[in-house]
C-alpha cells in the first residue's frame, strides 16, 4: 500500500489525482502532517509526500531503521514539477515509484541513486536474493574497479560491468556458502523440491525434511523456486503450509504426467495411493534438470513410519529472449515495458538503424549484435543462440515485433529450452490511423504487398477477399524501386468493389520528424508518390472524409442514418 500525505490545497489536489488513478494501491492519510507521516510509515510499504524534501527529511529521520525494511519515500513539490526519490530507492522501490508518479502527474522523476545515475543495475534490484558486501561491490562497479563474475549456475543477468577477475566478486550460486570478504552472493531460483506426503502429514515434518535435505546437500533454501507434488496432494495442509513458510509456490502435476517421468526410485506405495510410482522424484524432475537429492524420507522421533518424502532437482538455466516492438519511431511511443526490457538485456540483436534509435537506453556493457537489411532470419538465429547460452537477450523490431517483424522468425527458431517474452509496440498501421483520423473504426486488415516472402498469387487472393468483404485495408511495403506494379494492381482490385471517391490515407514516416500525410481517394491516388516508408490505408464503402479526417463508422446503421438526413 502507498500512503499519501499532503499539507496544502495544491498538494491535496495532486494527492487526490494519484488516489483516483490508483484506488487499490493508495491510502490517504489526513490530520496533522507529523502524525500522518508516522502512521503511514508504520503501515505502508511506500509513501508519497506532497511536501518539501527538507520537511519530509525532518519528519522521517527519527523513524528510519533498516534500509532493507524501511518504506520507500517519494516527495512531490507544491508545483508538481518533480517527483524525488528520497529514501529506499532500491529496497523500498522509491526509484520506480518516482518514475510512475512522474508519468502520472507529468512531473520530472529525480533519482540520485548512484547505480541508476550511471546505468549500472543495482545488485539489490535484480529480483534475486542477495547477500554479502552489496555496498562495497556496488561501489567498485561504479568506480570501475575490477569485479569478477563467478557463475556457478546459469541465469540471465543484465550487464554488470564484471569480468573474469577482480579483487571484488559477484557469485551466482545456489550452494549453501557464506559470502567472502568483498563478495556478493546472488541466489537464483534454480532448485525445485518434489514433495510427497501421507494424508495428515504435519507441516513440521514436511518442512523439516525439505530443510534437512537441502542443508545436507549443501544447497541454499533461498534458491528454491517451487515445491512440486501430485494433483491429489494440492490441498494437503502440511505441503501447502510448508510452501507458504518457504515463500515459494506449490506446483502440482497429474498422476499421468508424473508416471511418464523416468525416476531412479519408483515405488508401489504411491502407485496404489495416487496412481504414479513416484511423487517426489517425478514432481521434481518433470521439467527436466539434474537430480541432486534422490528420494528421501522423513525421520520421526516417535519411531512411526515416515509421512513425507522429498527430492531436489537443479533445473537447467534458461536464457531469456524478449522480442521487443519499438513502435513507429517516436521516443514517446516506445512503451515503458519496452524500455525496461532494453535495460534488462545483456545482449541486444537488431537491424542497425533500429539499434541507433535506442542505443542511448542500453546499459553500459550491453553486447550489441547489429546487421543490415535483409538478414531477418540470421538475426533471429543469433538471438535464439545467445539466449540458449543463458543470456538475457532483447531482439528488436519496429512497430510491433509480431507484425511483419522479428517475432515470427524468432519463435520459429526457438524451442521450449528458453523463455520467450513478447513486448507489444505501436504498429505502423495504428500510428498512421491516428494521424489520419479513425479509418480503422470497423473491421480492418493489414496486407503486405512485398512478394519477397509470399508469392504474389497469395497476396492477390487476400486483397481480392478483403475487397469483396468490404474491409478497410492497410497496405504495408506498398512500393519500392524493384516492385512498382504491385500497388497499382492491388488498387485496381479494390476499385472493382469500391467507388473512385473512396477515401485513401497516405502516411509516410509516421511519428518521425519527417512525417507527412495526406488524404486522397482511390481514383486519385498516384502510386508513384508512395515508397517503402509509406503506409496506405484504403477505406471501405462506409468510410468518409469528414472535415479532412478519414473516418470509418463503427456500424453501418450510422451510415444509413447520415445518408437519410442528407
Amino acid at each position: 500500500m502507498i500512503g499519501l500525505i499532503s499539507a496544502t490545497a495544491a498538494g491535496a489536489a495532486a494527492r487526490d489525482r494519484l488516489a483516483a488513478a490508483w484506488p487499490d494501491r493508495t491510502r490517504v492519510y489526513e490530520g496533522p502532517v507529523k502524525d500522518a507521516v508516522r502512521r503511514a510509515f508504520a503501515e505502508c510499504e511506500q509513501l508519497v509526500c506532497f511536501l518539501a524534501t527538507g520537511a519530509v527529511v525532518r519528519l522521517i529521520a527519527p523513524l528510519l531503521g533498516d534500509k532493507a525494511a524501511d518504506p520507500g519515500v517519494v516527495c512531490v513539490d507544491e508545483g508538481g514539477r518533480f517527483a524525488v526519490s528520497l529514501v529506499g530507492g532500491h529496497g523500498g522501490g522509491a526509484n520506480e515509484l518516482a518514475r510512475e508518479v512522474g508519468e502520472l502527474l507529468a512531473a520530472e522523476p529525480v533519482v540520485t541513486t548512484a547505480t541508476d545515475a550511471v546505468g549500472v543495475p543495482g545488485l539489490d534490484t535484480l529480483g534475486l536474493p542477495v547477500e554479502g558486501d552489496v555496498a562495497g561491490v556496488s561501489r567498485a562497479l561504479l568506480d570501475g574497479e575490477p569485479v569478477a563474475l563467478k557463475t556457478e549456475v546459469s541465469w540471465p543477468l543484465p550487464p554488470l560491468r564484471a569480468g573474469a577477475e577482480g579483487s571484488y566478486a559477484i557469485r551466482l550460486t545456489d550452494r549453501l556458502v557464506e559470502p567472502a570478504e568483498r563478495e556478493v552472493v546472488l541466489r537464483p531460483p534454480t532448485l525445485v523440491v518434489g514433495v510427497g506426503a501421507s494424508k495428515g502429514a504435519p507441516v513440521d515434518e514436511v518442512l523439516g525434511l525439505v530443510e534437512s535435505a537441502l542443508r545436507d546437500a549443501g544447497l541454499c533454501a533461498r534458491s528454491v523456486a517451487a515445491l512440486a507434488t501430485v494433483d491429489a496432494k494440492a490441498d494437503e495442509p502440511g505441503i501447502v503450509e510448508a510452501a507458504r513458510r518457504l515463500g515459494v509456490p506449490l506446483v502440482t502435476h497429474s498422476a499421468e504426467e508424473l508416471a511418464a517421468v523416468e525416476v531412479p526410485n519408483p515405488s508401489d506405495a504411491p502407485l496404489a495411493a495416487v496412481g504414479t510410482p513416484s511423487v517426489a522424484e517425478a514432481a521434481a524432475l518433470v521439467g527436466g534438470g539434474e537430480l541432486l537429492v534422490p528420494k528421501r524420507k522423513s525421520e520421526r522421533a516417535d519411531g512411526q513410519a515416515a509421512m513425507a518424502t522429498c527430492a531436489v532437482v537443479r533445473r537447467p538455466g534458461r536464457g531469456r529472449l524478449a522480442v521487443v516492438g519499438l513502435g513507429p519511431g517516436a521516443r514517446d511511443l516506445l512503451t515503458p515495458r519496452a524500455k525496461a526490457e532494453l535495460r534488462r538485456a545483456s545482449v541486444l540483436v537488431g537491424l542497425d538503424q533500429y539499434v541507433d534509435q535506442i542505443r542511448d537506453l542500453l546499459r553500459p556493457g550491453t553486447l550489441i549484435l547489429e546487421s543490415g537489411l535483409g538478414a531477418e532470419e540470421e538475426r533471429a538465429r543469433t538471438a535464439v543462440a545467445q539466449a540458449r547460452k543463458g543470456q538475457a537477450v532483447a531482439l528488436i523490431g519496429s512497430g510491433d515485433a509480431g507484425v511483419y517483424a522479428m517475432a515470427s522468425p524468432a519463435l520459429a527458431e526457438a524451442s521450449d529450452d528458453i523463455d520467450v517474452i513478447g513486448v507489444p509496440g505501436v504498429t505502423a498501421a495504428l500510428a498512421a490511423a491516428a494521424i489520419l483520423g479513425a479509418p480503422l473504426g470497423h473491421d480492418h486488415v493489414s496486407i503486405s504487398l512485398s512478394d519477397l516472402h509470399t508469392p504474389w498469387e497469395v497476396i492477390e487472393r487476400r486483397v481480392r477477399a478483403a475487397a469483396e468483404a468490404d474491409i478497410v485495408v492497410t497496405f504495408y511495403n506498398p512500393r519500392s524501386r524493384g516492385r512498382d506494379w504491385q500497388l497499382p494492381k492491388a488498387l485496381a482490385i479494390l476499385a472493382e468493389h469500391r467507388a473512385a471517391t473512396t477515401p485513401v490515407g497516405v502516411v509516410r514516416n509516421a511519428s518521425r520528424p519527417d512525417e507527412s500525410s495526406r488524404l486522397t481517394t482511390l481514383g486519385a491516388l498516384d502510386p508513384a508518390t508512395v515508397d517503402m516508408m509509406t503506409v496506405v490505408t484504403v477505406g471501405n464503402t462506409a468510410t468518409r472524409d469528414i472535415a479532412g479526417r478519414m473516418v470509418t463508422p463503427r456500424g453501418y446503421r450510422w451510415q444509413a442514418s447520415r445518408e437519410g438526413a442528407e
